[in-house]
């Protein structure tokens, strides 16, 4: 009888840090495993890669004898495999956010203090810089005021682009959100390329040219409100 669930050989690297070398195990229908290690021994990144969070470089998950490696969170989780988060815990430069996330009794928020700008509730200046530098987030969103025809990230400040750079860079996930009017958007300041985030969420498909350099990049298009399975 063949196992329900194997991994075979599973790496995941985040940078320069090795979190999973060559992981094995097979798991026979009916039988109850534990896993258990130190914190950052890699036991999270090993369920983020079986549920579909994270992409392995190298090895594969096996269910019921068919491939799970390459299926996004949504597919696995249909296959009848999926995880719960002990709790979330965010941490952000807006105040709209903050006080939204409040309101689940279950999410630690963290923000830190700075020059609130009024049109949006974003915080910045040094201080916010220096918090988001003080961190390493598993998922990293951040939007911007516009995209240029060639999926250059643009915003209408300085301080804005280090905020968002920061946010990037110390993320070990980046999702983009943005909505279509974004396109084609005047701005000044440039900070980035669209291709850099792991995913780009948008209400509408982008310009041609967009979807080509997404492609180009390796960075998943998500279209919100359609349906991501096929």
């Amino acid at each position: 009888m063949s196992a329900l669930l194997q991994a075979a050989r599973i790496a995941k690297r985040f940078g320069g840090l090795q979190a999973l070398v060559e992981v094995s195990f097979s798991i026979e229908r009916g039988e109850i495993y534990g896993l258990i290690g130190p914190n950052g021994a890699g036991k999270t990144t090993l369920f983020n890669c079986l549920t579909g969070l994270y992409l392995p470089e190298e090895g594969e998950f096996r269910f019921d004898g068919k491939p799970l490696s390459q299926l996004k969170p949504n597919e696995v989780a249909a296959r009848g495999i999926a995880r719960t988060f002990q709790s979330l815990r965010i941490f952000t430069n807006n105040l709209n956010v903050a006080m939204l996330a409040c309101s689940n009794p279950s999410f630690e928020v963290n923000i830190a203090g700075g020059r609130i700008r009024n049109s949006d509730y974003d915080v910045l200046g040094p201080d916010i810089e220096t918090f988001l530098s003080s961190y390493l987030f598993d998922f990293g969103i951040y939007g911007v005021a516009g995209v240029g025809e060639h999926g250059t990230l643009l915003d209408f400040y300085d301080e804005e682009v280090r905020a968002r750079r920061l946010i990037h860079d110390n993320s070990r996930q980046t999702f983009l959100v943005l909505d279509h009017g974004k396109f084609g958007r005047s701005a000044h300041v440039r900070g980035g390329q669209i291709g850099e985030a792991d995913k780009v969420f948008c209400n509408r498909r982008p310009p041609g040219q967009i979807v080509e350099v997404l492609e180009n990049s390796g960075s998943q298009l998500v279209i919100c409100g359609e349906d991501q399975s096929e």
